[in-house]
C-alpha cells in the first residue's frame, strides 16, 4: 500500500455508540492508512441520530479548549476533516479551526451531515442547513448525500435523479466552494 501524503488530520465529528459511523469508523480507516488522527469530538451519541430515542451528548463548550491547546503546542494538519455537527455554534467553531489552522496544499474536506431519505435529521433545521452551505464553501471536496445535496441546493427531494440532472447538481454544488463533491 502506497503511504498517502496526509500524515496528520483533524477529524472532527460525532462519537456514536452503536451503527457504524462517526469517528469510530474514520479513526480505524484513517490510521490504517498511516495517518496520525487528531479528533476533535462534537458530541457523544448513544447511537447513530437515525434511531429513536438516543442520549446526546453535546461537546461544543469543549471544542474551543481543545483547539486552543493544539495551538499552544503548535499542531499542525495537512488535512481537516468534519463530519457531524450538532449545532450552528460548532459550524462556527470549525469555520475558525480552518481559518487558524490553514496552511499551503491542505485538503479541507466537509460531510455535510444534515439528514438522509429526504428528511433532516431530528436535531436540524433550515437555519442548520444554511450554515453548513457557508462551511462548505471552505472545502476542497464535500460528500453529500442525495437528501444533502438536495437541502444544500434548496430544491424538493425525489430519488429518481437522472445521471444528467445529477451531473447539473453536482456542478452547482460546487459553484458553493468546493472543488470536488
Amino acid at each position: 500500500m502506497t503511504q498517502s501524503p496526509v500524515k496528520q488530520i483533524a477529524a472532527i465529528h460525532d462519537l456514536s455508540g452503536c451503527g457504524r459511523t462517526s469517528l469510530s469508523v474514520v479513526i480505524p480507516i484513517l490510521s490504517t492508512m498511516g495517518i496520525k488522527v487528531c479528533p476533535l469530538p462534537t458530541a457523544v451519541l448513544s447511537s447513530h441520530s437515525r434511531f429513536t430515542g438516543y442520549h446526546f451528548t453535546d461537546l461544543t463548550e469543549q471544542m474551543q479548549p481543545i483547539i486552543e491547546h493544539w495551538e499552544k503546542i503548535h499542531v499542525s494538519f495537512d488535512a481537516i476533516y468534519s463530519g457531524f455537527l450538532g449545532s450552528y455554534k460548532q459550524i462556527h467553531i470549525v469555520q475558525k479551526l480552518i481559518d487558524t489552522f490553514k496552511k499551503t496544499n491542505q485538503l479541507v474536506v466537509v460531510d455535510p451531515v444534515l439528514g438522509d431519505n429526504g428528511k433532516l435529521y431530528g436535531p436540524f433545521d433550515e437555519k442548520m442547513v444554511s450554515e453548513m452551505k457557508l462551511l462548505i464553501q471552505q472545502a476542497n471536496i464535500i460528500t453529500p448525500n442525495l437528501t444533502e445535496m438536495f437541502l444544500l441546493l434548496g430544491k424538493p427531494y425525489h430519488p429518481d435523479v437522472s445521471e444528467d440532472e445529477m451531473k447539473k447538481w453536482l456542478l452547482e454544488l460546487s459553484d458553493l466552494g468546493p472543488e470536488i463533491v
